[in-house]
């Protein structure tokens, strides 16, 4: 079995699939795909919970070139999604490229011969002298920091551990969080269950999905015509592009929706004290805005409510709040988001002067160039690294961004090498480069909706730096990766 490669992608996910299919456009075939799980999928593989969809409409969440005319909704659910994902692989031969169960612990360059060394927990090694990190920042589970979690005697899992062996049926449920996955689970449960209690930290800001099914007219209408799909995805990308205006100043569209959404809250819940309870109180734009049809109308039901006061203790069946209230229950779903700001892994990179980047990142917070590439460690480039979140659009349309930077800087080195005689040639980011890119990017925040005054969220790292997002649309994002300079980097 082949052990070295020209490129090796972690993750078989959106990223990693993305990335391949760019490798095999531009025939370079030599690559592995390294996956840790026993399939692909990433995300959509390990998020199973009731009710799991895109929040993203499906034409725009996919691949560019890889257009799905049988979409049945316009939002997609997981198992839709996760088969468009294999149906890609196959399509595009990229299945024997994969190998699965196997995990990239530890990352070593290796500058005397200017490659890389991946080893899985096993052991096992692959070296190639490219690594295009794809594994994604939603992939650690947050487990909230309550007193006596682990002496809970029921059932409790993570929402990206959803364990669907357990029957919920006329169960006394407790839902702690309201962010993206509690506003699709709780509406997905609400029917079966005995009782449900919602914990909520701070009502969410929601829009409304207008989800619908796809027509067998329209899905025709795609096959045959592809441009019509193609326009419609164009379409999609404008007017999410518009909406993400509101974050960074546009106070015209900002207004528009703050209002949409109160009015939509006013109309779906029926109590006042419900209502109020729901309100956020938080500027909107500061968290992810939310969409949904159902969440709001669940708390008409009688065997759904909500509790707002935080929860000081967890007993062997029982979630007791600040008020002293004690609520009994049979199981705990925590759907308390991921760990994505924070770095709190076991894996190694190792770069130059062995440097370790997650520890470095610990210290400093997570920061890169472009999102894509770190100084001190050569070769190695990001799909979806540090500061290229977005809080509106679709993440593929990020990643197909970033490849368009991927690609130069490969061709770039190849084409050194060349030049150089040396096939251990390889490129270091500037140190003064990343710094002044990071710098420019944290002012950009100042005009956005997250530097609004006590808006706290996971986007925000330890130090206050927000981490994750992207302070501009994606348009800009596509222009600022469209062009490779080979100053920002030392040649070795």
């Amino acid at each position: 079995m082949n052990n070295h490669f020209q490129i090796a992608i972690v993750g078989a996910g959106f990223a990693g699939i993305v990335a391949a299919l760019r490798l095999k456009a531009a025939g370079k075939n030599d690559f592995v795909i390294l996956e840790k799980s026993n399939e692909i999928g990433g995300t959509w593989r390990d998020n199973t919970y009731p009710g799991c969809a895109c929040d993203v409409p499906s034409n725009l969440y996919s691949i560019a070139h890889q257009p799905n005319p049988k979409w049945s909704e316009m939002y997609a659910t997981q198992v839709e999604i996760l088969d468009y994902l294999k149906q890609v692989v196959q399509k595009n031969d990229l299945q024997k490229h994969i190998r699965c169960n196997t995990e990239a612990f530890t990352c070593e360059f290796l500058a005397e011969k200017g490659h890389w060394k991946i080893a899985d927990r096993l052991g096992k090694t692959v070296t190639a002298r490219f690594i295009i990190l794809g594994a994604g920042p939603l992939n650690r589970p947050k487990l909230p920091k309550i007193k006596g979690l682990t002496t809970f005697k029921g059932k409790i899992f993570h929402s990206a551990e959803w364990d669907s062996s357990y029957d919920l049926t006329g169960k006394k449920v407790a839902v702690i969080g309201t962010g993206a996955s509690a506003i699709q689970i709780v509406p997905a449960i609400a029917p079966i269950i005995g009782q449900m209690t919602v914990f909520q930290r701070s009502g969410a800001w929601i829009d409304t999905r207008n989800n619908r099914h796809v027509s067998n007219i329209e899905k025709s209408l795609f096959s045959v015509f592809p441009f019509l799909q193609k326009t419609v995805r164009e379409i999609l990308y404008w007017a999410v592009e518009l909406r993400g205006s509101l974050f960074v100043g546009n106070k015209m569209a900002h207004t528009y929706l703050k209002k949409r959404c109160l009015k939509k809250l006013e109309k779906e819940v029926k109590d006042p004290e419900m209502r109020k309870k729901l309100t956020p109180n938080y500027e909107l734009g500061c968290k992810r805005v939310l969409t949904s049809d159902n969440y709001y109308p669940t708390f008409n039901q009688k065997n759904v409510q909500l509790v707002t006061e935080s929860i000081t203790e967890i007993t062997e069946n029982e979630l007791i709040t600040v008020d002293s209230k004690r609520h009994e229950v049979d199981v705990i779903i925590l759907a308390t988001g991921f760990s994505a700001a924070e770095i709190l892994t076991d894996r190694q990179i190792k770069g130059l002067n062995q440097r370790e980047l997650f520890s470095e990142w610990l210290a400093t917070g997570m920061q890169a160039y472009k999102g894509t590439c770190v100084s001190g460690y050569p070769n190695l480039l990001f799909i979806i690294g540090p500061n290229t979140g977005l809080g509106h659009s679709s993440m593929i349309h990020i990643m197909e961004s970033q490849m368009n930077y991927v690609m130069q800087y490969i061709a770039a080195v190849e084409n050194a090498a060349v030049e150089n005689a040396g096939e251990n040639t390889y490129f270091d980011l500037k140190p003064e480069i990343q710094t002044a890119h990071n710098q420019h990017l944290q002012s950009l925040f100042k005009d956005t909706v997250w530097a609004t005054e006590g808006c706290q969220s996971w986007y925000r790292n330890a130090q206050g730096l927000n981490t994750i997002l992207y302070p501009r649309l994606t348009v800009q994002f596509r222009k600022d990766l469209k062009t490779f300079e080979l100053n920002d980097f030392r040649l070795f």
